[in-house]
């Protein structure tokens, strides 16, 4: 029996479901793996790891191939492994020993390292890896019982421009950044996923999975969170141990949760938040006296609203009476489109009518929060990739020598991107250069996250939209440079540039226009409304798009008639 209506569920009424045994965990997570099998198209058909059947559902996949009625959105499922994982939990179950997220299907980026998985970063140089070892985050949810769908799609080492805008000849025509393709929007498979982890996005708003874990270093949860319809969640930088998620801009990575609400995402930050002996940057939660720690208890006393993932859930527009909601200037400037301009000011009307005040602050150094970001990312991409030179792991092409093997292993396993980060990193870094571009870009980043403090000493949260325009279609023109793509950073950076807790929630369905058009095109696309909260307020922040949430009525996303199974 096809079970469909299973995976449009949130964790909560899927925690009843398992709990009261109306449903098994194998008939979960067969039920996520049929609707895989139906309408994703990528994973190999869970190679590696033991294809085949689960739950009744076939498993085969269509081998990752892109224009086949198939998203694209995993590169492995763990199709085997997943098997194995339902039946521990179950056990789990069965004993009474259940936490909040046992039995609930999960996917993960794959630049989160799994020890029964291949983690391959989406690029060449990678392709077939497997891990040593379980990442921090991996190890927590494992604990909790938690079942592992699989691996999913993301920028080649979560480096944007999106897996839908890729130079025309990094790997064909219209290619992706990721080696193994680009990601399709579920509300249109002719638009963008958004970014690094348009693959957590796309199959979350499509029914592939319950939630997802992806890694954010400037906007790769958000953006493709607000072009896909769902809810993304940048944490505190610290709140979440790095150690295990591969390094692309250290000084701002952060992996964090997309699931279909906020509340949902409440309950996957509380198992993975706190202190990691591994990651020095969790030291100060290690006592667990930081609010959020690892208790999700994140403090309020200045308003009252929203105490911890417990209360996330019971939280109401009643409680939001005597917030001060701050609406930055720059990010509403006359290059966001009008329409989605209009759905976010409609979001910031429902919290005044909630009783908040909303009002406007201005962080004008964000004009340069782009250049800046930019530049710390490639000057930290030519650092932590060094790694990867062909000798201890990942792809080696033969040649005479250590310098040529290094060489040819790299030129044919990195993608344009990575060598352009690269060059652009060393580029920066030598002579003058390093007091002329990094150094400046390292003030501003100062400025940006001492601003920001500032702001929030006014207010409670900041409003702001997610992205300056919906998803946008994919053409041979968005797909000729990375330049456009580079510019809209501005709408994403400003959280990773001061540290700060962001959520990404639905807040409108459009109509495309403008240069995102599509010639008769009648999809409406998600509108994605962003807040930032002060530092370690994440369960706060969280709290404030919970209860919009509750009022706001969200959209699934029309699947075409080819995918089956719905």
């Amino acid at each position: 029996m096809t079970e469909g209506w299973l995976t449009a569920l949130l964790i909560n009424k899927l925690r009843k479901l398992l709990d009261s045994r109306e449903i098994s965990v194998r008939e979960l997570v067969g039920a996520y793996m049929d609707r895989i099998d139906a309408i994703d198209g990528g994973g190999g058909g869970g190679s590696g790891n033991g294809g085949g059947s689960i739950g009744g559902g076939s498993i085969g996949g269509n081998g990752g191939i892109i224009g086949n009625g198939g998203l694209n959105t995993f590169i492995h499922v763990n199709a085997g492994g997943a098997t194995a994982a339902a039946d521990a939990a179950q056990s789990m179950i069965d004993a009474g020993e259940q936490g909040p997220l046992t039995g609930i299907p999960i996917a993960l980026g794959d630049d989160i390292c799994t020890n029964d998985m291949p983690m391959t970063c989406a690029s060449r140089i990678l392709d077939g890896y497997r891990p040593p070892f379980d990442a921090a985050v991996t190890e927590r949810l494992r604990a909790q019982g938690a079942v592992f769908l699989g691996k999913l799609n993301i920028d080649e080492f979560s480096m944007y421009p999106s897996n839908t805008f890729g130079p025309a000849d990094t790997f064909g025509p219209l290619a992706a950044t990721s080696y193994y393709g680009r990601v399709l929007n579920p509300y249109d498979i002719t638009c963008a996923s958004g970014g690094p982890a348009g693959g957590a996005a796309a199959a979350v708003a499509a029914g592939l999975c319950a939630a997802a874990i992806g890694v954010d270093a400037g906007g790769a949860i958000g953006r493709p969170a607000a072009l896909c319809g769902v809810t993304g969640f940048r944490p505190t930088y610290g709140y979440v141990s790095r150690h295990g998620c591969v390094a692309n801009t250290s000084a701002f990575d952060q992996a964090g949760p997309i699931a279909a609400g906020a509340e949902d995402c409440a309950l996957i930050l509380n198992a993975i938040s706190g202190y990691c002996p591994y990651d020095i940057i969790t030291y100060e939660y290690k006592s667990g006296g930081k609010s959020g720690g690892t208790t999700g208890t994140a403090g309020t006393a200045r308003t009252g609203a929203v105490t911890g993932a417990r209360t996330v859930a019971g939280i109401g527009s009643d409680s939001l009476k005597g917030l001060r909601l701050g609406m930055i200037r720059e990010l509403f400037d006359d290059r966001v489109d009008p329409q989605v301009r209009e759905s976010v000011l409609k979001a910031a009307s429902w919290y005044e009518q909630a009783g908040a005040t909303v009002f406007e602050v201005s962080i004008p150094m964000l004009r340069h929060g782009d250049a800046a970001y930019y530049i710390i990312a490639c000057v930290e991409a030519f650092a932590n990739l060094g790694r990867f030179d062909g000798v201890r792991y990942g792809r080696r092409v033969a040649a005479d020598n250590y310098n040529d093997m290094v060489a040819r292993s790299r030129g044919e396993g990195f993608g344009r991107e990575v060598k352009k980060r690269i060059l652009f990193g060393t580029h920066i870094l030598s002579g003058d250069n390093y007091d002329k571009y990094y150094r400046k870009a390292v003030t501003i980043a100062d400025s940006v996250r001492a601003r920001y403090n500032e702001v929030l000493q006014q207010a409670d949260a900041l409003i702001s939209p997610a992205a300056p325009h919906v998803a946008p279609q994919i053409t041979p023109q968005l797909s000729t440079t990375s330049i456009k793509t580079t510019a809209e950073d501005i709408w994403s950076v400003g959280p990773s540039l001061a540290g700060l807790p962001s959520v990404t929630t639905p807040c409108g369905y459009v109509a495309p226009c403008g240069y995102i058009a599509q010639p008769g095109s009648g999809a409406h696309l998600p509108v994605g409304l962003a807040l930032t909260g002060k530092r370690c307020d994440d369960m706060f922040v969280l709290g404030l798009a919970a209860a919009f949430e509750k009022d706001f009525n969200r959209q699934p996303p029309p699947l075409a008639d080819n995918w089956k199974g719905y």
